[in-house]
């Protein structure tokens, strides 16, 4: 059995609370009739019980009963890309009970091993991954592919609908999260493209592409502010929410600088404070990689700000707030916000 849960739309979702305790205690309580309808095949009535468990997590999030890994089914609670909502898919899929032989709990779409033989009805046709072709281009010195995926149905299919089964497919084929690391754009074609490969190939072409970012790599980057001045940022590269999910709180940490050229940016003893200040709190967040990391710092108009995200229930507020203390160039200030979707970065988000 495969279902899926349904966003709802923007004007019926609200405000949600954290539903998430309340969630587990439910499929507890309701384990028995969940495990009941599964075996009997009840996609209806299963439907009618798990939508408004998951709706109180959250009305945005899309649910899914599929074939396990390693259990017999899983639950999948998902964002369905909403950088908004990762975090909270997140969350629930940490507070869940230990998997066992019938349920496993997971808050994105897994990549399928067997998904080249899956088979089912989109609009009223077989849709066969087994004969989704592929036209595969990655951009030079870019860290994604793009894809345009063409089926012999798409030709029958609305935009949206062509759209829908080919996300799908590429989440059975890397998984939700792979998609959102390493895939760029994404075109549905009516027409098979040139040099199109069976979609079987994607796993191990998005694999090479990985591979040349499997250590830890920074970008120096160049630009202009608001007001035309110089700019220069220092950014982690490749920078995606999707490997932090749960580092939804934004830390800015600003610091004024004293010795500056004519352009703005950092001289002689400032960036010596600078390099000091920053080899500081880099052995702080080493101590707490587990919950906070530095995503980019950006120099212009005689400021520094370094920009870090942290999971809210660890302390890396506290020692932001802790290191400024020592800073003698100025007035220093911490900001902290949340941010799961990354706003504050997007520039550099790649």
């Amino acid at each position: 059995m495969r279902l899926f849960g349904r966003k709802d739309d923007e004007e019926e979702a609200g405000e949600p609370g954290d539903g998430i305790a309340g969630f587990w205690v439910w499929w507890q309580e309701s384990r028995p009739r969940v495990d009941a309808l599964v075996a009997a095949g009840e996609a209806e009535k299963l439907s009618e019980l798990i939508a408004p468990a998951v709706n109180a997590v959250h009305p945005g999030l899309v649910w899914e009963v599929a074939p396990g890994r390693n259990a017999a089914h899983a639950l999948v609670v998902t964002a369905a890309g909403d950088a908004e909502l990762r975090s909270r898919a997140h969350r629930w899929a940490r507070a869940a009970p230990p998997a066992d032989l019938l349920w496993e709990f997971h808050p994105s779409r897994q990549a399928n091993p067997q998904a080249i033989d899956l088979t089912l009805d989109v609009g009223g046709f077989e849709f066969a991954l087994d004969k989704l072709m592929l036209g595969l281009r990655v951009p030079r010195s870019t860290p994604r592919v793009d894809i345009a995926a063409y089926h012999p149905i798409f030709g029958e299919l609305d935009d949206d609908t062509r759209m829908d089964a080919a996300l799908l497919a590429l989440d059975w084929l890397l998984g939700e999260d792979d998609v959102a690391r390493w895939v760029g754009e994404i075109t549905p074609a009516t027409f098979q493209p040139i040099d199109a490969v069976a979609a079987a190939h994607l796993p191990a072409v998005v694999a090479d592409v990985a591979s040349g970012y499997a250590e830890e790599q920074w970008a120096l980057l160049e630009g202009q502010t608001a007001s035309g001045a110089p700019l220069v940022a220092t950014a982690r590269y490749p920078l995606r929410p999707v490997d932090y999910p749960l580092f939804d709180q934004h830390i800015a940490i600003t610091l004024p600088y004293a010795h500056r050229d004519e352009f703005g940016l950092p001289v002689g003893d400032s960036v010596a404070a600078l390099r000091d200040f920053e080899e500081r709190l880099g052995a702080r967040l080493l101590k707490l990689r587990d919950d906070a990391v530095l995503a980019t710092h950006l120099s212009a108009e005689g400021h520094r700000v370094i920009h870090i995200y942290a999971d809210p229930t660890g302390d890396a507020a506290i020692h932001a707030k802790e290191l400024i203390v020592s800073w003698e160039e100025g007035e220093p200030r911490v900001d902290v916000a949340s941010d799961p979707s990354w706003s504050a970065v997007v520039a550099f988000v790649n």
